[in-house]
C-alpha cells in the first residue's frame, strides 16, 4: 500500500513501513551540503535516516529502529526538519 503520510509535506509518502521522500538538487555539492545539514538535525534528536545519494539525488527512508522498523512520531518530526532544511 502506498499512500501519502500526514507530514508536512505531500511528497512524503508511507511504504513498507517506512516514510519515503526524494530530493533532486542542481548538484552533488548542494545534496551532499542539503545531507549534512540532515545529519546535524537527524544528531540532535538521535534518530538517523536511511539515505542514499546519487550525484544531485538524494533518497531518504525514515522509520524507528526501536519500535521494531516501523513509523512513529519520531520518523513525522524528523520528515518536517527535512522538509525545512530543503525549503530553507
Amino acid at each position: 500500500m502506498n499512500n501519502t503520510s500526514n507530514t508536512s509535506s505531500s511528497l512524503w509518502t508511507e511504504k513498507d513501513n517506512a516514510l519515503y521522500r526524494s530530493f533532486q538538487f542542481k548538484n552533488f555539492s548542494e545534496a551532499f551540503a542539503f545531507m549534512t545539514r540532515v545529519a546535524l538535525e537527524a544528531e540532535k534528536i538521535d534518530h538517523h535516516p536511511l539515505w542514499q545519494n546519487v550525484y544531485n539525488k538524494v533518497e531518504i527512508w525514515l522509520n524507528t529502529h526501536d519500535a521494531g522498523d516501523v513509523v512513529t512520531e519520531k520518523d513525522h518530526q524528523l520528515a518536517k526538519k527535512i522538509d525545512k532544511i530543503f525549503e530553507g
